[in-house]
C-alpha cells in the first residue's frame, strides 16, 4: 500500500537526567521502548534529537555566579565594565549578570533599542517615531529615557528589564549606569573596558570596539572557557548558551558531545539494525510573529550531530512544476511527470527555478527548529525527539 504519512515528529518520554547518567543507555532505551509501546518501526535515516539540556547535565556543566565573577574580574580587571547588548531575559542573562557585577565596581549597562539582539522590546517603533528619537545615531540616558517614554514592561514577562537589571547589579555590589545605545564604539565614552554580550554578532561587534581603541574587550564567549575553581566550562562558547538552574548558578551549554551522538548512533545499529542520525539540539530558528522574537538565543541550533545531517535540503517545488512545467497535465499523468522529474533530480539544485521557494537553511537548523517546537520549553517531559521521513519526498 502506498504509503500515506510523511514527516512525523514524536516526543519522546524519558527519565529525568541527573550528572554522570549514561545518556547512550536511556536515549536508546527510551526510544525503543517508545516505539514497542506505540506501536511503529523505527527506519533507516529517522533522526534522534536530544535538548542540549539533558547533555549538560548529565556532563555536570554548571558554575556559580562567584565563578563568573572570578573570571570576570581576572579578565576585565574589576573596575568599571561596560556590559553592552546584552539579550533580555530572565533565564538566560540575569544571572550571568549576578556573576559580572559581582566581579566588577561600577558596571555601565549598555542596552540596544527598541529591542535587543533577539527582538525582545523595550520600546516600539511607533514610540521612537512620536518621540523623534534616530535609534541609529541617538544615545539616550536612562533620565533621557524614562523622560520620554516612562516604564516599559516586556510584553509577554511583564518584567521591565531596565529597573530589574539595575536592581540585579546593585544587588551585587556594583555601581550601575545604564545607557541606551546601538553602536557599539559609543561605550568607550564610559569605560575601555568592554564585555560584549550579543551573540550572533559578536565578532563584528569584538572587532569595532577593538579598531576604535578599547583596552581590553571580551564576549560571553570568552568568559569560563576553561574551569574556575573547579567549575563547569565551554571551551568553544564560554557563556554563550547557558540557563538559569538556581539563583547563584548556571548551567552551561553542553561540552564537546560530537563522541555522545555517534556512541548512540552505533547503539541504535547494533540493537536496531538501522542507520539513525542523530543530533543534540538547542533554540529553534524562527521568529514570532506576535512578540516579534526570534528564538534563536544559543549560540547555533546544534552543537553536535552524525555526518548525515551536514547540507541543505536538496528539493523541488512541487506547486511550481504543477503550474509551470506541468500546468496540462492531471491526476495520473501529473503524478507521474512530477515522480520522474524527483527520481532525476540533480544532486545540486542551487539556481534551478524549480526549487525556488524551498528553504536553503542547514538541516540542523531545520530539524532542531522542529524538534525545539515539539519538546517545548516546560512540563512536557520529552527532552528526546524522534523525528521520521524527513529525507522522505513524494515518490516514497
Amino acid at each position: 500500500m502506498e504509503r500515506k504519512v510523511g514527516t512525523v515528529s514524536r516526543g519522546i518520554r524519558c527519565p529525568i537526567i541527573r550528572e554522570g547518567d549514561n545518556l547512550v543507555e536511556i536515549t536508546v532505551n527510551s526510544v525503543i521502548e517508545a516505539a514497542e509501546s506505540e506501536g511503529f518501526e523505527l527506519r533507516d535515516r529517522d533522526v534522534v534529537s536530544l535538548t542540549e539540556s539533558i547533555v549538560a547535565r548529565a556532563q555536570g556543566n554548571y558554575a556559580k555566579v562567584e565563578d563568573i565573577a572570578a573570571d570576570v574580574k581576572a579578565k576585565l580587571g574589576g573596575g568599571t565594565i561596560g556590559v553592552i547588548f546584552p539579550i533580555l531575559s530572565r533565564n538566560r542573562f540575569a544571572i550571568c549578570l549576578k556573576g559580572i557585577a559581582m566581579g566588577a565596581k561600577k558596571v555601565v549597562l549598555m542596552l540596544s533599542y527598541p529591542s535587543d539582539e533577539v527582538g525582545n522590546s523595550l520600546l516600539t517603533y511607533d514610540q521612537l517615531d512620536d518621540a523623534g528619537i534616530n535609534p541609529y545615531s541617538d544615545v539616550l540616558s536612562l533620565e533621557k529615557y524614562r523622560e520620554l517614554f516612562g516604564e516599559n514592561k516586556h510584553e509577554f514577562t511583564g518584567v521591565d528589564y531596565v529597573a530589574y537589571y539595575s536592581d540585579i547589579i546593585t544587588s551585587a555590589g556594583a555601581e550601575v549606569e545604564i545607557v541606551f545605545a546601538n553602536q557599539a564604539k559609543t561605550i568607550l565614552d564610559y569605560t575601555d573596558c568592554v564585555l560584549t554580550c550579543d551573540i550572533h554578532t559578536r565578532a563584528r561587534t569584538k572587532r569595532i570596539l577593538k579598531s576604535a581603541g578599547a583596552k581590553v574587550v571580551c564576549g560571553l564567549d570568552d568568559i569560563l572557557t576553561e574551569p574556575v575553581n573547579g567549575s563547569g566550562c565551554n571551551e568553544k562558547y564560554g557563556l554563550l548558551g547557558s540557563n538559569k538552574s538556581t539563583e547563584d548558578t548556571i548551567k552551561l551549554f553542553p561540552r564537546e558531545c560530537k563522541d555522545l551522538v555517534l556512541d548512540i548512533q552505533d547503539e541504535l545499529l547494533k540493537r536496531t539494525g538501522k542507520h539513525i542520525e542523530v543530533m543534540v539540539y538547542g533554540d529553534g530558528a524562527f521568529k514570532d510573529p506576535q512578540g516579534k522574537i526570534w528564538e534563536l538565543a544559543d549560540p547555533v541550533v546544534s552543537p553536535a550531530h552524525t555526518d548525515g545531517l551536514i547540507g541543505t535540503p536538496n528539493e523541488l517545488k512541487l506547486k511550481y512544476l504543477a503550474d509551470n512545467d506541468f500546468a496540462g497535465l492531471s491526476g495520473a499523468e501529473l503524478k507521474e511527470a512530477i515522480s520522474k522529474s524527483i527520481k532525476e533530480k540533480s544532486s545540486n539544485l542551487v539556481g534551478n527555478m524549480a526549487s525556488q521557494g524551498t528553504t536553503p537553511r542547514q538541516l540542523t537548523d531545520l530539524i532542531g527548529s522542529l524538534c525545539d517546537l515539539t519538546s517545548g520549553s516546560g512540563d512536557k517531559g520529552t527532552p528526546i525527539i524522534l523525528v521520521q521521513g524527513y529525507f522522505d519526498n513524494y515518490t516514497d
